[in-house]
């Protein structure tokens, strides 16, 4: 296995490769198929693996114990990171969701513990003291080391934070080269134009002032879901400008994609998505790359971005 270059999560001692594997779209492979990914992930280094209990319906958990044959000395080569928090029709972050759904996580992963959990989705009913609560519990029980949340503004960390004592040490949200309100709103401050409207309550400083990963979903999607930008004809300017920075590295278009988000200062950790095998391996070559100064601001202005 290579090394790959890693980062602390959050304010935690734990040294993660500032990629994560993503395993939301296993359950449509085969278990060779499930192998391979997982082994190019492995291989290059990358050994933290995200997961939720909401994927596949928890049957991606399930195919990929099943497919790393699944044993304390197989756990202890790997970052095991899952969700929890949705269910049909509503969010719940009780004491008693969130226990129950950690063992069913555990029981399906084969594991006795998670690195990392995150709440999935920002529950309107959410009780910080029901939170702490549970988490206190998972803490003491040895079920998980680190917690998190998805999709989460600042107020609302807060409120968790009133109530919670360990330290929440990621975020996931949203992020990509043509979603990139919570960059391009930094630059449009004061300005009457639709960048400047703060969408999110400025998560992305505050996750760098207080010590939070911020691990980009998504990072090749445009809009909601809509399609992934890379070779698409809506975005002739933006592919151009990407391809043209890919042969100078000669690096893939998929490569350079990440090596942007990679490039922020914020220590970021993207999270894959793809199937694909050579997709992610150049998706891990990002780690390799340093885009400049120049590159960043050129791909950042070629996505539709203007600077004030």
């Amino acid at each position: 296995m290579l090394a790959m270059r890693t980062i602390k999560l959050g304010s935690s001692d734990l040294d993660v490769p500032v990629v994560a594997v993503g395993m939301m779209r296993i359950n449509t492979m085969s278990k060779p198929e499930v192998q391979t990914l997982i082994g190019t992930a492995m291989d290059a280094g990358a050994n933290f693996f995200d997961h939720a209990d909401i994927y596949g319906k928890g049957t991606c958990e399930e195919i990929f114990a099943d497919a790393v044959g699944m044993s304390s000395s197989v756990r202890d080569t790997m970052i095991l990171q899952s969700k929890c928090g949705i269910r049909p029709g509503m969010f719940d972050f009780s004491k008693e969701h969130i226990l129950a759904s950690v063992d069913g996580i555990l029981k399906r992963l084969n594991t006795d513990y998670l690195d990392i959990l995150l709440l999935h989705r920002p529950d309107a009913l959410v009780e910080p003291e029901e939170v702490a609560a549970a988490f206190d519990q998972l803490e003491q029980e040895g079920k998980v080391r680190h917690f998190g949340v998805s999709n989460q503004q600042p107020r609302q960390i807060e409120l968790l934070k009133k109530s919670v004592r360990q330290p929440l040490v990621a975020n996931q949200l949203q992020l990509s080269i043509t979603n990139a309100t919570m960059i391009t709103q930094g630059f449009n401050v004061n300005m009457e134009n639709d960048e400047a409207v703060n969408r999110d309550g400025g998560i992305l400083d505050y996750c760098r002032l207080h010590d939070i990963t911020i691990q980009p979903w998504s990072p090749f999607q445009f809009g909601f879901f809509e399609g992934v930008f890379l070779d698409n004809p809506k975005f002739p300017e933006l592919n151009a400008k990407i391809d043209e920075i890919a042969a100078k590295y000669g690096v893939s278009n998929t490569t350079i994609a990440i090596a942007w988000i990679l490039r922020h200062p914020a220590k970021m950790q993207p999270v894959t998505g793809t199937t694909t095998p050579q997709r992610l391996a150049d998706c891990l070559k990002a780690a390799d790359i340093h885009l400049t100064r120049e590159e960043w601001y050129a791909i950042l202005l070629a996505a539709g971005n203007t600077l004030p």
